[in-house]
Formats: C-alpha cells, sequence, structure tokens
C-alpha cells in the first residue's frame, strides 16, 4: 500500500520538485520513498514517485520505482497483487531478485504486455513505463479501489494518488469545474472520471490509459455492464450448491487477503458482512484474529455490543473503543487534509476513528465492503421493487396533473411525497435514480454556471428490465467506488492503515453475477445467500437485527456549533469573491433550513447532507483555493 505520482512531460520538472509532489502523501507511505526522472524522446522527460508502506518483503528489496532487469520497464505501483505467487510460479524464467509483488509486476507486462493486467486478482493503481515503446501506462483495479487521478493536456500527463501531488505540479491552474457542483451536493462525492478541477480526471476503475509522446488511449479491460449480460443467470446449480461455491470463491479470497509481512486484523461492525469476514478468516488462522470496532454511548445507534457478541463467540482478539460526539467532532478539521477532493459521506469521521484503534495494533484490516452492493443489501433496493410496481399508475397521476387546466393548479404538490417521487420518475432511461429531484433542484437554484443533471448517465448501459438489479449495477459503477471504497481509503491512510476486500474479489464478484437473483433477494429477505453463509459460522440470533451503520449527528452540528462557521460560509462577501453560488438564493435556502428544525419530511432538517456537503466544499476551498 502506498501512494504513487509522476509525469510524461515537455516541461523542465526537477528531482526537488518531484520529491515536494510525493511527499505530499507521506501518510500514505512512510516506510520509504523514492523518486527518478529519465529521459524519453522527443523532449519528453518521464518522473516516477513513491511513497511506500511495507507490506510484502518489508527488505530494501521492495524499493521503487523498480526496474526490470534488463533496465526496459519502471514501475511505480500502489496496491497488492493477492495471486503473484501463483503468477511468479508461471513466470518463473525470469530471475527475480525479491520477493514481492511488483517485480511480478515487471515479468508478467515482459511475457504478455500489457494484457497481463486481466490475470492479476487484487486492488492496484500502476504507473509503468516501456522504454521500448515511449510508452507510460496507467491502470486501476476492477473496482477502484486503489486511486488514480490524472491531468492531461496537449502534451503532458501528470499522475497521482491524490489530488495534492497535482497541485504541486509546476504552472497547475486550480479552475473548478463547477457544472458538476450539482451532483456533488447531492451525492455526496465526484463520480469518475471527474474531478473538482477541470483538466483533471479519475481513472475509471477497470480501465488502461496509456500516454505515448502525446498521443491518449483509454480502454476498459473490466467493465460491469459487459461482464453481467455475459454471466447473468449462468449458474444453474441450487442454492445450496450457490452458496457452497461462494463459500469456497470467499473462502480462496480471504486466505490471499491474510497474507502480509505484517499484523492483520479485521473490522467487526456486528453485522452479516464484517462477521462473516471475520469468522471465516479465524477459521483460517492457528491464533485469535484481532478484531476492531467502535462504539456510540446513544444506545439507538451502537452497534458495539453486537461486535463485542459475536467476537467472544469467535474467540476473536477484540478491541473496542466507545467514542463521544467530541471526538467526532474533533476530525472535521483533518477532513480536507486527507480527503484533499470535496468528499461529505459523514461516516468517514467514524471510519478514521475505527481505522486509528486498528492501527495501534495492525497495519492491514479486511473490511465486508461489497456486501450490499453486489447481493442486494440496502434498503432502497427493497424501494425500488415496489415503484417499478407502481411506475403505470405513476404514469397516469403525471399524465393528470399536467393536462391543461390542471398543471396551474399545481396538483402534484398536494399529493404526499412518495407520490410525487413516482409520479415524477417519467425518464424512459434513467428510471432507478429517482429519489433525489427536490435536493438538485434546490442545488441547481443556488448555483451560478448551468448544472449537469444529478442523475448517473451510466444507467444506460444496462440491458436489465429489473430495477433492483439496475440499481445495484449502477451502485457498483458509482456509489461504490466513488464513496464507499474512497471513504475507506482515505480513512485508513490517514493513519498508514492498508483496509482489504475479500467480498471485491474478482472471482466473487463475477461469481454473483452469475447467480440468479432470488439466490440474492427473496421476499423482503436481502443478502440471503450471504446471510445463509454467515449462519454456517456464527448462530442467527446474533446477527439478525437491523442494520444501524455509522451515524454521525449532521443536524446538531450544523444548527449548533457550525452554525457560526456555516453563517461565514453564506456571507455576501465570500460568495460574491467565490463567484460560484448565488448570494440570495444560497442564504435563503440556509436560513430556511437553519429555522425551520425537525419538524418532519417538510422542514429543511431533510437538507442536512447537502448543507453538509456544502460546509464541506466551502471548508475544501477555503484550504486549497
Amino acid at each position: 500500500m502506498c501512494g504513487i505520482c509522476g509525469f510524461y512531460s515537455k516541461q523542465n520538472i526537477t528531482l526537488e520538485q518531484l520529491s515536494e509532489m510525493n511527499d505530499t502523501m507521506f501518510h500514505r507511505g512512510p516506510d520509504d520513498s523514492g523518486v527518478e526522472i529519465y529521459a524519453g524522446k522527443n523532449q519528453y522527460s518521464i518522473g516516477l514517485a513513491q511513497r511506500r508502506l511495507s507490506i510484502q518483503d518489508l527488505s530494501p528489496l521492495g524499493h521503487q520505482p523498480m526496474h526490470s532487469v534488463d533496465k526496459r520497464l519502471s514501475i511505480a505501483y500502489n496496491g497488492e497483487i493477492y495471486n503473484f505467487p501463483e503468477l511468479r510460479e508461471e513466470l518463473k524464467d525470469y530471475p527475480f531478485k525479491s520477493h514481492c509483488d511488483t517485480e511480478v509486476i515487471l515479468a508478467a507486462y515482459l511475457k504478455w504486455g500489457i494484457q497481463c493486467v486481466e490475470r492479476f486478482n487484487g486492488m492496484f493503481a500502476i504507473a509503468l513505463y516501456d522504454r521500448e515503446d515511449e510508452s507510460l501506462y496507467l491502470v486501476r483495479d476492477r473496482i477502484g479501489k486503489k486511486p488514480l487521478y490524472y491531468l492531461e493536456d496537449d502534451e503532458n500527463l501528470v499522475f497521482a494518488s491524490e489530488l495534492k501531488p497535482i497541485m504541486k505540479y509546476p504552472g497547475f491552474e486550480k479552475k473548478i469545474r463547477q457544472e458538476q457542483l450539482n451532483r456533488y451536493l447531492v451525492h455526496q462525492y465526484i463520480n469518475a472520471p471527474d474531478t473538482i478541477f477541470e483538466h483533471v480526471y479519475k481513472l475509471e476503475p477497470g480501465a488502461v490509459y496509456r500516454f505515448q509522446n502525446g498521443k491518449k488511449e483509454k480502454w476498459k479491460y473490466w467493465d460491469i455492464a459487459t461482464l453481467y449480460g455475459e454471466k447473468k443467470n449462468t449458474f444453474r446449480g441450487s442454492f445450496k450448491e450457490a452458496k457452497e461455491e461462494l463459500k469456497k470463491k470467499l473462502s480462496n479470497s480471504i486466505e490471499m487477503r491474510m497474507i502480509a509481512d505484517v499484523p492483520l486484523g479485521t473490522f467487526l461492525s456486528g453485522g452479516y458482512d464484517s462477521s462473516l469476514m471475520t469468522a471465516m478468516a479465524q477459521s483460517k488462522s492457528g491464533k485469535p484474529v484481532k478484531t476492531f470496532s467502535i462504539g456510540f454511548e446513544d444506545k439507538k445507534y451502537n452497534e458495539a455490543i453486537y461486535a463485542k457478541d459475536v467476537a467472544e463467540y469467535l474467540g476473536t482478539d477484540h478491541t473496542e473503543m466507545y467514542i463521544t460526539e467530541q471526538d467526532m467532532f474533533g476530525l472535521i478539521e483533518d477532513l480536507t487534509d486527507y480527503y484533499d477532493e470535496p468528499f461529505a459521506d459523514s461516516s468517514q469521521i467514524p471510519t478514521m476513528l475505527v481505522s486509528r484503534l486498528a492501527k495501534e495494533k495492525v497495519t492491514v484490516a479486511l473490511s465486508g465492503d461489497g456486501g450490499d452492493e453486489f447481493f442486494c443489501g440496502y434498503n432502497n433496493y427493497k424501494m425500488l421493487l415496489d415503484m417499478q410496481k407502481l411506475d403505470p399508475l405513476g404514469a397516469m397521476v403525471y399524465g393528470v396533473c399536467n393536462l391543461p387546466g390542471f398543471k396551474q393548479m399545481h396538483l402534484m404538490d398536494k399529493f404526499p411525497t412518495k407520490v410525487q417521487i413516482v409520479a415524477g420518475n417519467r425518464d424512459k432511461v434513467l428510471k432507478v435514480q429517482p429519489f433525489d429531484a427536490k435536493h438538485s433542484e434546490a442545488a441547481v437554484s443556488m448555483l451560478k454556471q448551468k448544472q449537469m443533471g444529478y442523475r448517473f448517465e451510466e444507467e444506460a448501459k444496462y440491458d436489465v428490465d429489473n430495477w433492483q438489479i439496475r440499481r445495484m449495477l449502477l451502485d457498483m459503477d458509482t456509489y461504490l467506488p466513488g464513496d464507499i471504497l474512497c471513504k475507506v481509503d482515505r480513512a485508513g491512510m490517514k493513519y498508514s492503515l492498508e483496509t482489504r476486500c475479500p467480498i471485491l474479489d474478482k472471482e466473487v464478484m463475477e461469481f454473483s453475477f452469475a447467480l440468479p437473483h432470488s439466490y440474492k433477494y427473496e421476499k423482503g429477505n436481502k443478502k440471503r445467500i450471504l446471510k445463509e453463509l454467515a449462519y454456517d459460522y456464527i448462530p442467527k440470533e446474533l446477527l439478525e437485527r437491523p442494520k444501524v451503520g455509522f451515524s454521525v449527528p449532521l443536524d446538531k452540528w450544523l444548527r449548533g456549533p457550525l452554525k457560526e462557521q456555516l453563517l461565514d460560509y453564506c456571507g455576501e462577501e465570500f460568495l460574491n469573491t467565490q463567484n460560484i453560488f448565488k448570494t440570495k438564493e444560497t442564504q435563503r435556502f440556509m436560513k430556511h433550513y437553519l429555522e425551520t428544525g425537525d419538524k418532519g419530511s417538510g422542514s429543511g432538517a431533510n437538507y442536512s447532507r447537502m448543507v453538509w456537503a456544502y460546509f464541506v466544499f466551502q471548508k475544501w476551498y477555503q484550504q486549497y483555493m
């Protein structure tokens, strides 16, 4: 686990400047650093740099940038290739010098070319320079566990694990891409390939980008819509056979992710996914696995008691920490240091706290991320199934409300919110994103520039009638990499902690595509197959309860200790100088939010997440702009 950065540029970049870029990511790799610049052709120079967090082969032989024995290739790489021992066996003709997976990537490229990435099972962001044809390849893992940003202009390419190194690139112009702020305010994150800056992009999950003397080429080697189309319903076995096959694949995935030359543990919330990952890890360990959970004094939000019960049943070496509201509040000032692009999923704060707790004893932690998206766990999936059934009725309501004579009466506004959502969901292609129309309307009203729509166009790729499945696929393409995995990566890296997600193994993900949907969801029973597998390890009564999740009291903070700061961010002089938000509209919206209080769905209270996103954006703006 590391941070990488570099360039392919005609600018005269010095080693000192590249080192300064690299050192903005010290937290990602405190154990070692490497910075090198090579002369290319046509006045280009190529720079590679890495901050290293040592996980495999702790010796200096794992130092990066690393070079192939023939000096043809140089690589800077962040992540883990879990199947590198098997690949190394296939590549035994190569004269390996180290025992790390980085060198396996070099040997694999020399034998198979850039198509070697299709053989890698892991999480990775790779920058590989091939002197033979002057190509620099950027590669991101299939589901986007590891981040990779890049800046491109007509002749130059700059890349990094985070935005901070790119901001340090000489001559970089910090120009905000304003037209996608609506999407950010609605969703709390910016989805790939977009970023907050113009001319800066995130490499999409499962993508390869090739830069050669100013020529650019990008393609996907792993695509969710394509793979689902190829694999859907290809598993013909019974539910019992499917459960056994999933057990084998998850078992293998966990076994690979337990390989490390440093201490390893698991995050344990007491929910199905983390409990199953922990149980399977414990079954493979000769000693108690280290487990970590955080608790809240408010019993309504506290899952630590359940995690403790699971830990005691499994016999793990359990550590729990009860956190106060002040513990969480104290991390607000750190947010924009480690999330250097506006990012406002507030569960980032407790995720940072559990990462800090784990780092006291381990360097690697397993998590249960991916279970909801790949096995149908979120509550909105149930809602969408109901909405699909009501869609014809919604079309009728919409049609009547828009008849001449009725439209002027604003008849739609008289219906309950749920009816308005169903009736207003009339886009023929983008059907599974109906929930945020009101928030988008409010966001657009505050922003000066014309905005992109809040819905993600990726939905149009999925040739699937079932709205529930379509939303799962959309979440795999957007919410999972853009929000969940970004949150966990930055929270862990703040404390130099590597997180690994067994459910997001290539074989597990692709197997989930092949399963009949009824094996995941049946008559309201979400994550059916994962639950049944979990019961093989843990008694049902320890797991069966409503999902809680990490909770942050945004409403209380924004109307209390953060109120004055929020009002400062809405000041006329501040907004006029910034020239992004309309002053009167923004002040009116915030005044309504602050004054209406928590009085039900018609109040400002249900806009807390959007107001928090606004607050985080302004904190980011003050720090970086």
